[in-house]
């Protein structure tokens, strides 16, 4: 599909396909939640808040017990260079509970990266079926100050210079952050220094050359990782833009 490719391990499926994976029986302190209905709660929610889904992808892992979706949502107030989107996380194997996670993708290059991501119930909530609907209703209404703080931040980047000591400190301190590994290195810097997407060029040697830098980078990476790794990206380039006091 176009813009939302669910690279990174995954194998694509269709929204339909998602009621076909069986979900495990309930036991007295763990209540999985299908795929499907995830998905479709959080639809309606984004739906009653005037939100509209324009685009979406859905990827498993293995035999359907591992889940990650990405909707593309759209209010008349998208930035030309990229779009929000919600990542939702779900399992049938009890390895992470329902999440979702807001984000963005930047066009020219489909590059995800997740801001924030917001656990729907707990692993061991009886009730969660009963109480979704009000959970996702909940996170869905964070989306309009999540937007604009997504506006202030990408414009805090481009307006960013960072100069090579600085652009190579912040690779070693992603690294010990562990936003990428080691061996990832080499192609961040490559991507830093000459980008494949020349609209990265244009502005010089900035935060925003460097965000796409690492985001390029983690095309490569786990898809179910991507909201932590890209959280703490976020969080040494917020800092280094001087959005937020540096720890």
């Amino acid at each position: 599909m176009n813009g939302l490719m669910l690279h990174c391990g995954s194998v694509e499926v269709g929204r339909e396909q998602l009621a076909t994976y069986p979900v495990p029986a309930a036991t007295e302190t763990w209540h999985p939640v299908p795929h499907h209905q995830l998905v479709a709660t959080v639809e309606t929610s984004l739906e009653a808040s005037g939100l509209q889904v324009v685009e979406q992808g859905h990827g498993v892992w293995g035999d359907g017990a591992r889940y990650f979706g990405m909707l593309e949502v759209r209010n008349g107030e998208n930035a030309d260079d990229y779009t929000m989107v919600i990542g939702i996380r779900n399992s049938h194997d009890q390895s992470y509970p329902a999440s979702l996670a807001m984000g963005a993708m930047v066009f020219v290059c489909d590059n995800l990266s997740f801001s924030g991501e917001v656990t729907i119930g707990r692993r061991h909530t009886r009730f969660i079926e009963r109480d979704l609907p009000g959970m996702v209703t909940k996170t869905v209404a964070q989306l309009t100050e999540a937007r604009q703080f997504q506006d202030r931040r990408f414009d805090a980047y481009r307006q960013t210079g960072l100069g090579e000591v600085q652009a190579h400190d912040l690779v070693v301190r992603a690294l010990d952050a562990q936003v990428l590994p080691a061996s990832a290195i080499p192609k961040v810097l490559q991507q830093w220094r000459t980008p494949d997407h020349p609209e990265f060029v244009e502005g010089g040697k900035t935060a925003w050359r460097m965000f796409n830098a690492f985001t390029e980078t983690l095309k490569g990476r786990s898809l179910l990782e991507l909201p932590a790794r890209t959280q703490k990206l976020h969080g040494l380039l917020d800092a280094e833009s001087g959005l937020v006091a540096a720890a």
